[in-house]
């Protein structure tokens, strides 16, 4: 089976396309079978056995492309025909070149173009640093594209609805326009083989078998990105895509050779079904894979189709099955006979910065959710959860809104758990801004054994990030010094909740003097005075509420930086700068300094400015003071919390 990924911003035209291609062999083909943001479509052409991974556009979903592409031969990239929209499948030229997947340029909705084709083809070479070449240039009836001219062959085919295109004389007033893009696509071939290059020096007519030879080569190598034209709803230029397909694409082999050694399979995507449970979508790359057998480490279940109905005995390589009953694989490996290696980078999702808190809207659900997110875990590898330590409650991190929306729905529909969300609110801290020395006696007589303790306790403030230090400087034992880490105990759980209730940070306390009770001194009683005295203390100290500040890092295409930084000021952020990517072109690495408060502004603030084609990661970098309304607002949402 040949198996290839069709990719592309949302709402360009693939799972039409992918419709289009299974349809021409005139065979009623099998159904899409969909799996959350990935369809897969089996289908024949010719005598073949194909498969067609449809993944979802929109930045939500390009997490679930990298795995995809790691089982596929080749990719076809599909982009709407307007100079505009390139900047949209900048994220998905930038996953194919980083992953060497071989990859055919599709530019859908031709019919309606009213830009240039070439100007078109140029704005997308802006995010791709190998050469896009125009493998057909468009026929024009006025304004409306009518059909296009094979340059390799110079054979033209006039469109027709829903038929194959019929096969013209190149019209007169083409010819220059033809045969200056096929010199442009020559020249482009020549540079990556010698033979072709000494014919065009020479002056010689290339045949068109050896350019194809040459197309083919290139393609499989990943020198350059052919581009196609045509219209999918209309079934327009479909089979001139298929024939490259199968003529030019490479075989599973190929794929294999960039997969760690030893690899038997690749998991392609992961779900959960009723009745069924976890299911994995592989792609064999090695004969023998069965059910019943070891597959990274341990005996796969069953194998079936990707219907989930129809059984198979053993998969071949280049195959693609469901596995059932099998939990032991994972997303973002590729599995050996003996244990898994993980995929290159390029395949695996980015960090998960939208985040929410997850709440069950029924008490019986607590306990199961736990489970239901760490199932989910293991079939989406986009989604991150954990319990939040102080409170308990789940928050989870995802790729973006719509990707949280569909793991509250699958919440639903696989685990049956209805779920309340709400934002997460920052980690608020405490500090000190003058030094404050206070004495404590804790005293308790209650007819036995009494309680006693007496502290001196001077509080400090410490530098930004300082942290906790604690000394004592007790002379002549007034403390005796089995009592002193108590007192320090003490001074830490103070420290928990200052004054308004969050964490103290960057403090130095001193115990400086006290008194003890031979009898009624006690470790507890000398707790109790250490962490009364710095509570007392902390009110007095000139306390403070800090809000964390993450420095941020955004990857975003070049044509939207300007307004980045607009955007990033207006929440509140401080720009550090930005330069352009060391390997991709068109493309900036924008950092700044935010508040994690507005964290989630930035991710809608970002989908907005750059048509959601930016991702961005952070790191804690320091704690910054908040007043006035800043922390009235950020304290309401602490308050909200739960």
């Amino acid at each position: 089976m040949r198996v290839f990924a069709v990719l592309g911003p949302s709402q360009s035209g693939k799972t039409t396309l992918v419709e289009a291609l299974a349809g021409l062999d005139g065979h009623a083909p099998k159904a899409m079978e969909s799996r959350g943001a990935v369809g897969i479509r089996p289908f024949r052409f010719m005598g073949e056995d194909w498969s067609a991974v449809d993944v979802a556009g929109g930045g939500d979903c390009l997490y679930r492309a990298g795995p995809a592409l790691a089982a596929c031969d080749a990719a076809v990239l599909v982009v709407p025909a307007e100079t505009g929209a390139a900047v949209l499948a900048a994220p998905y030229l930038r996953l194919i070149e980083a992953s060497g997947v071989p990859a055919i340029l599709f530019i859908n909705r031709i019919d309606q173009a009213t830009d240039r084709v070439a100007g078109i083809v140029a704005a997308l070479q802006t995010y791709c640093g190998h050469s896009i070449v125009l493998r057909q240039v468009p026929i024009r009836d006025g304004d409306k594209v009518v059909g296009a001219v094979d340059l390799i062959s110079e054979r033209a085919w006039h469109y027709r609805e829903g038929q194959p295109s019929a096969l013209v004389e190149i019209p007169p007033g083409l010819l220059d326009r033809e045969r200056e893009a096929r010199t442009e696509l020559l020249e482009h071939l020549a540079d990556h083989d010698d033979a072709l290059l000494e014919q065009l020096v020479e002056d010689r007519a290339p045949m068109a078998d050896a350019v194809y030879d040459v197309a083919a080569r290139l393609l499989q190598h990943h020198e350059v990105i052919p581009a196609f034209l045509g219209a999918a709803s209309h079934r327009n230029g479909v089979m001139r895509l298929m024939k490259s397909l199968r003529h030019e694409a490479p075989h599973h082999d190929v794929a294999r050779a960039r997969l760690p050694s030893g690899t038997l399979a690749v998991g392609a995507h992961g779900d959960f079904v009723k009745h069924l449970g976890k299911v994995v979508v592989i792609r064999a790359f090695a004969d023998g894979v069965k059910g019943g057998q070891p597959l990274a480490g341990a005996n796969i279940g069953s194998l079936t189709e990707i219907d989930a109905r129809s059984p198979v005995a053993i998969l071949p390589a280049g195959g693609i099955a469901l596995t059932v009953k099998t939990d032991h694989l994972n997303l973002g490996q590729a599995y050996t006979r003996e244990g898994a290696v993980a995929l290159p980078d390029w395949a695996l999702a980015r960090p998960a910065t939208h985040r929410a808190i997850l709440t069950p809207k029924h008490e019986r659900d607590e306990a199961r959710l736990s489970a239901a997110l760490e199932q989910s875990r293991q079939v989406d590898p986009g989604l991150d959860a954990a319990p939040d330590p102080m409170t308990g409650q789940w928050v989870v991190g995802t790729q973006g809104p719509l990707h949280l929306r569909r793991v509250v729905q699958d919440l639903a529909d696989s685990f049956g758990i209805a779920v309340d969300l709400a934002p997460v609110p920052p980690s608020l801290r405490e500090t000190i801004t003058r030094p404050v020395e206070t004495h404590h006696r804790h005293r308790k007589q209650s007819g036995g054994a009494g309680q006693f303790a007496d502290v001196v306790i001077e509080i400090r403030p410490q530098p930004r990030g300082a942290g906790f230090l604690f000394e004592e400087v007790v002379k002549g034992g007034a403390v005796p010094r089995n009592y002193i880490p108590a007192v320090e105990a003490g001074v830490v759980d103070a420290l928990v909740a200052g004054p308004r209730g969050h964490p103290v940070v960057d403090i130095q306390a001193v115990l400086k003097d006290g008194k003890h009770h031979a009898v009624d001194s006690s470790d507890h009683a000398f707790r109790t005075a250490g962490k009364a005295a710095v509570r007392e203390a902390l009110a007095e100290a000139g306390p403070v509420v800090l809000q964390p500040i993450l420095r941020v890092t955004v990857h975003l295409p070049s044509a939207f930086t300007g307004a980045l930084v607009q955007a990033v000021t207006g929440l509140k952020g401080q720009v550090e700068g930005f330069e352009g990517h060391p390997v991709h072109p068109g493309w900036d690495v924008f950092t700044c300094l935010l508040p994690a408060a507005a964290l989630d502004s930035l991710g809608a603030t970002l989908g907005g400015v750059t048509r959601g084609t930016a991702w961005f990661g952070w790191d804690f970098d320091h704690y910054q003071e908040a007043r006035g309304e800043e922390l009235a607002e950020l304290e309401g949402a602490g308050r909200g919390r739960g």
